[in-house]
């Protein structure tokens, strides 16, 4: 019915891709932390222009958004789709319409297929990056992750994925279990960074267009009230992988009506706390990366109840 290797189904029998590790059978259920199954359930699959520069160049990028997560983190700026609960349905697609649909869209791009919150997706997502082979298409392959990832799931995916474009949230635990339910994930993080920097290194290899075809961009969203954790963050980069790194510091920051009465993420940034970790990316020996305009906030949101998604 499905089509994944042996191996696969098994790990769909018990699913273990992710740090939850819940052991779900996703094939029969009961369903786990994520609520996903084994179908190829996507929430949107659209042209992006709002990533990186080297990401999404003059055309944008085709976008594959896989719904539910394996955070929750209460601030989602994506919440829509990615609340385990009470989230816009996602349609259980076969796997030749999902490629149908990325080749329509894939040749408006710069070529680059990317997979947003991909963690609880690895066998579809595998899937769909081999059938695009066989359909003779070859994409730049960005796996853009929330950093909550198992080192054996990312060896899986060597020689897969083009670009790594994971999160870098916290180092705090304590803000880590409030934020996201997953006090571990300054742990699984760091861990998962060092694998990815194992596979690809500091360098970010581009065209001749200026389009990434294979490296690391690190990104972290700037929150209110926390800059102190954005600059530990920062700092753990340094020491633990390389100041070398590609580090996209996000000002985009917008609350959302879920945190419509938290003290602090009911608010967005200021100039002076983006300001602050700026200078401090700096201070730490940081040379490669992109800021953000404070407006930011105010551009591509999502809109996932719109086919497009985003504005272009």
């Amino acid at each position: 019915m499905y089509p994944y290797t042996e191996n696969e189904i098994r790990q769909l029998f018990h699913c273990m891709f992710c740090p939850r590790e819940c052991g779900a059978n996703r094939l029969t259920g009961p369903l786990g932390y994520c609520k996903s199954n084994a179908g190829f359930n996507i929430a949107s699959i659209c042209i992006h222009k709002g990533e990186e520069p080297v990401i999404s160049g003059k055309k944008g990028i085709c976008n594959i958004f896989f719904p539910h997560c394996n955070l929750q983190c209460i601030f989602c700026q994506n919440h829509d789709i990615s609340r385990n609960s009470g989230c816009v349905n996602a349609d259980e697609m076969s796997l030749d319409d999902v490629i149908q649909k990325i080749c329509e869209l894939l040749e408006q791009t710069e070529n680059i297929v990317g997979f947003v919150s991909p963690s609880h997706y690895i066998p579809q997502m595998i899937a769909i990056i081999q059938a695009l082979n066989h359909a003779g298409k070859y994409p730049v392959i960005v796996y853009n992750t929330n950093g909550y990832d198992k080192v054996s799931t990312l060896k899986m995916l060597e020689g897969l994925i083009d670009v790594y474009l994971p999160d870098f949230k916290y180092m705090d635990t304590d803000l880590a279990f409030e934020y996201s339910q997953a006090r571990d994930y300054p742990e699984m993080a760091v861990t998962a960074l060092k694998e990815m920097y194992r596979q690809k290194g500091s360098t970010l290899i581009v065209n001749d267009k200026g389009i990434a075809e294979s490296g690391i961009i690190i990104r972290h969203l700037i929150l209110p009230g926390a800059t102190d954790q954005s600059i530990k963050v920062l700092q753990c980069i340094a020491e633990e992988i390389s100041p070398k790194m590609h580090i996209s510091l996000m000002s985009q920051y917008y609350p959302t009506h879920l945190v419509a009465t938290h003290p602090l993420l009911n608010l967005t940034i200021t100039t002076a706390e983006y300001n602050k970790v700026v200078e401090a990316f700096h201070m730490l020996g940081f040379y490669r990366g992109w800021v953000q305009d404070m407006e930011s906030h105010a551009s591509f949101r999502p809109d996932f109840y719109n086919e497009q998604s985003f504005e272009l």
